[in-house]
């Protein structure tokens, strides 16, 4: 098991990779990896299991929702006469629709995980930039609809380096509501 300094470490190197995966796939599936190990250690640390299994649930609905899209997208290439413009059909057009659609609903229900995760952290560390982050992050993938939600996933990904940066370096469980001993006043 990690340390709190280690996900704070790989955390937020994966956060930066990640927004510069978003013109360079590659350096995303690094940064993918590290935000994998981040979160783990993150869960495992605090003892809180659903940290990680929404995080796994986010990553699960996201690549299913590049694969249908991806295959949609295929099938209605090949079903337009692959790059000839003359055979495009409005049956292609309307497979075309149907891939963003789906891809969509895949992509609003992936960050909703990832909104859960982050949140789950929040609750344990205190770092307010991560329910920021899932917010911001829901927000935008509800609005990709209609392309301002692009703007609004590349701010939610400058929240989580900040969320990552701002973890603390040593975890210290907090302790419930009304287990706090009373402090004695000396009068």
């Amino acid at each position: 098991m990690g340390t709190m300094k280690d996900a704070k470490t790989y955390g937020g190197i994966g956060a930066i990779l990640m927004l510069v995966g978003a013109f360079f796939a590659p350096v995303g599936i690094v940064g993918l990896i590290l935000l994998f190990i981040s979160v783990k250690t993150i869960a495992d640390i605090t003892k809180d299991r659903k940290i990680f299994d929404h995080f796994l649930y986010y990553f699960i609905l996201a690549i299913v929702a590049m694969i249908a899209m991806g295959a949609m997208m295929f099938s209605a290439f090949f079903a337009a006469g692959g790059f000839d413009p003359a055979q495009i059909t409005t049956g292609v057009g309307i497979m075309f629709i149907a891939a963003f659609v789906v891809g969509w609903i895949f992509f609003v229900l992936s960050s909703l995980y990832l909104r859960k995760s982050y949140t789950a952290i929040y609750e344990k560390t205190n770092v307010d930039a991560f329910r920021t982050t899932g917010k911001l992050y829901f927000i935008g993938a509800l609005l990709t609809i209609v392309v301002v939600g692009l703007i609004i996933i590349f701010v939610a990904r400058i929240f989580e380096i900040i969320a990552y940066f701002g973890l603390p370096d040593d975890y210290a469980e907090k302790p419930m509501a009304g287990t706090e001993q009373p402090v004695e006043r000396i009068v």
